[in-house]
């Protein structure tokens, strides 16, 4: 890695804020539903009993007109005549009978609302009444009838409704306390699914800000040499071969600088999933064999062998263009870590299993503690063991980005990677290819 990690490491707090409003949503929304359900449970239980209590009152005012209609044969109707409570034994009942007057058989006067009611079933024939009295909540039925003599007469009967918290009130203290452990559950479980939901987010605004900064910081590179030679150059006036080498500078880093800004674009579109993939049969040894020749004049250039090694007919389902970039991505490691008077083998090979590209060198090697690391974006090793003729020239050729490509390529192409090293002693990359299935042949070369 370049000295001094710029990467954030922390997130940031608002995530922690995030996930408190997240469970707090969470054990609200189900608050909510829990009271919408309750509320509605009491009420249909409540309408399901006054509905039942009603039908019952409505039985209890038949039967008493029934009786008082068998009772009375006689005009006037005389409390002797008729006693509901000893004709009629129905416990919690209030059987009353008034005449068309809306007074009790008996000439007794009854509750106002009693005889309200009873003046409307002398009309209507039957009617249902609810109202308040000093002992609680009450609920009426009344029924016209005729009795033997031809006398209207209305039968009532009243009975004290019940409230549901009163027939349920251990049940209801049950399921509130119950209600409330359900709410405290679902906010433990809340804010465990939170962190779970968020740590993907979580994960990727972490990786954009460390993107983002490794990107300033291998971008502010180049960009410092280029002014930093432009500066010189312009200080005073130089020779032409001074200029040319200021230029010659320039244009390096801008190429250097060119490179980086692809290498970003590239993994850009493939995070965004924007890069499309080409699906057809290609031979992975003409694609390779394609790539080692482009890279034989950077291999001459510094001095290192580059060897074919046997080549074996291998197909794979992928895209042509991105597998040569994964080639070359390999070559031009393997070259730019390898010595002088060092060599560099290339391959592929057919197996039961499908294609393997392999490439390795004789150059400095990786040590195991970086193994893990070096698909990572940016990631370059201990600066200690950058090329030498890199370090001479005061800047590194490449940005840690190529195997994160690499990886990619190889993931979208169902392949794996396998790397082995020995420090100072070379090292072996291998790309394993899942066998071509159901598609055309097509060649490469």
């Amino acid at each position: 890695m370049n000295g001094g990690d710029p990467r954030p490491t922390a997130l940031p707090q608002s995530f922690g804020r995030l996930r408190l409003r997240l469970t707090a949503w969470y054990a609200g929304t189900f608050f909510a539903i829990l009271m919408l359900l309750g509320i509605a449970m009491f009420a249909a239980i409540t309408e399901r009993f006054d509905k039942d209590l009603d039908a019952s009152l409505a039985v209890a005012a038949n039967d008493l007109a029934r009786v008082a209609r068998a009772r009375i044969t006689e005009t006037p109707v005389t409390t002797a005549v008729l006693d509901p409570a000893t004709d009629l034994h129905m416990p919690d009942r209030e059987l009353i009978v008034v005449d068309s007057t809306g007074r009790t058989v008996g000439g007794q006067p009854i509750d106002p609302h009693l005889r309200r009611m009873a003046l409307d079933a002398m009309g209507l024939g039957n009617a249902g009444f609810a109202f308040n009295t000093p002992m609680g909540l009450r609920r009426a039925r009344a029924v016209r009838f005729r009795s033997a003599p031809g006398q209207t007469l209305v039968a009532i009967a009243v009975a004290r409704e019940i409230e549901v918290e009163d027939r349920y009130a251990s049940l209801i203290t049950a399921f509130a306390v119950a209600g409330i452990a359900a709410v405290v559950l679902v906010a433990a479980g809340g804010w465990a699914l939170a962190r779970k939901s968020s740590a993907p987010v979580e994960r990727a605004v972490l990786h954009m800000r460390r993107f983002m900064a490794d990107a300033a910081h291998e971008l502010r590179t180049p960009l410092a040499v280029i002014r930093s030679r432009a500066d010189v150059a312009l200080q005073r006036s130089r020779s032409p071969d001074d200029y040319l080498a200021a230029l010659t500078g320039i244009s390096r880093e801008t190429e250097r600088l060119t490179r980086i800004v692809e290498d970003l674009l590239t993994l850009a579109r493939a995070d965004a999933g924007e890069r499309p993939i080409e699906r057809k049969r290609v031979f992975v040894d003409d694609v390779t064999l394609d790539a080692a020749e482009a890279a034989r004049a950077l291999a001459e250039r510094r001095s290192v062998r580059l060897q074919v090694d046997a080549f074996e007919e291998a197909s794979v389902v992928g895209d042509e263009t991105l597998l040569r970039q994964l080639a070359m991505i390999l070559l031009d490691n393997a070259i730019k870590f390898t010595p002088a008077h060092g060599s560099v083998r290339v391959g592929v090979r057919s197996t039961a299993a499908g294609a393997v590209l392999s490439v390795s060198d004789t150059g400095i090697g990786i040590e195991p503690s970086q193994l893990p690391h070096v698909f990572e974006r940016f990631y370059r090793g201990d600066p200690a063991r950058t090329p030498t003729r890199e370090r001479e020239n005061g800047s590194s050729e490449g940005a840690g980005l190529g195997l994160s490509i690499a990886r990619w390529i190889a993931d979208e192409h169902g392949a794996s990677i396998t790397i082995e090293s020995v420090p100072s002693n070379g090292t072996r990359v291998d790309v394993h290819f899942p066998l071509a299935a159901g598609a055309p042949a097509v060649s490469s070369s």
